[in-house]
């Protein structure tokens, strides 16, 4: 019997510096409309598109949203990525913070790789069966550990921006 192979890809999601992203893992065709729920109950100014790879059946890109740029960003990434059971949402207007709970309370949904603002790599494996996402390079390296003068100014923005009191 042979030996099964696995060879990697390394996409970059190219994404507009004011756009979040985040990249998910789920399991059924309806994952892309109870996504889209999920997000138009966050805010009413909230912008998204949302892109899903069905593994089985037509095997198609499933899209959704309420921004046509956003959905075909996400339906670009998802088809790059193309990884069976993967999401792609794309947000303007919002922070994943804001939506994450919402998402991760889809029921279709399994897991979340990243939600970010950063450059992001998704790290896929792809075997004769087809693709999955192992992980994501999601930003740079740190240069240092955080001061007593950082601490304060972690402290002070998130209290300026509402997240903490």
């Amino acid at each position: 019997m042979a030996t099964p192979s696995l060879s990697w890809d390394v996409v970059a999601v190219d994404k507009p510096e004011d756009v979040n992203v985040i990249i998910g893992q789920a399991h059924f065709i309806k994952t892309v409309e109870d996504l889209h729920e999920a997000l138009v109950g966050v805010s009413p100014t909230l912008r998204f598109g949302v892109a899903f790879c069905e593994a089985s059946g037509p095997r198609l890109v499933r899209r959704s949203g309420n921004d046509a740029d956003l959905v075909d960003l996400a339906t670009r990434a998802a088809l790059a990525i193309a990884a069976g059971h993967s999401f792609v949402i794309f947000l303007r207007e919002g922070f994943p913070v804001n939506v994450l709970n919402p998402v991760k309370a889809v029921p279709e949904v399994c897991g979340i790789y990243c939600a970010t603002a950063n450059s992001v790599e998704v790290i896929v494996a792809e075997s004769p069966r087809g693709r999955g996402i192992v992980g994501v390079i999601d930003g740079q390296t740190p240069v240092g550990v955080e001061g007593d003068r950082d601490a304060a100014d972690r402290h002070d923005l998130l209290r300026a921006i509402g997240y903490k009191l």
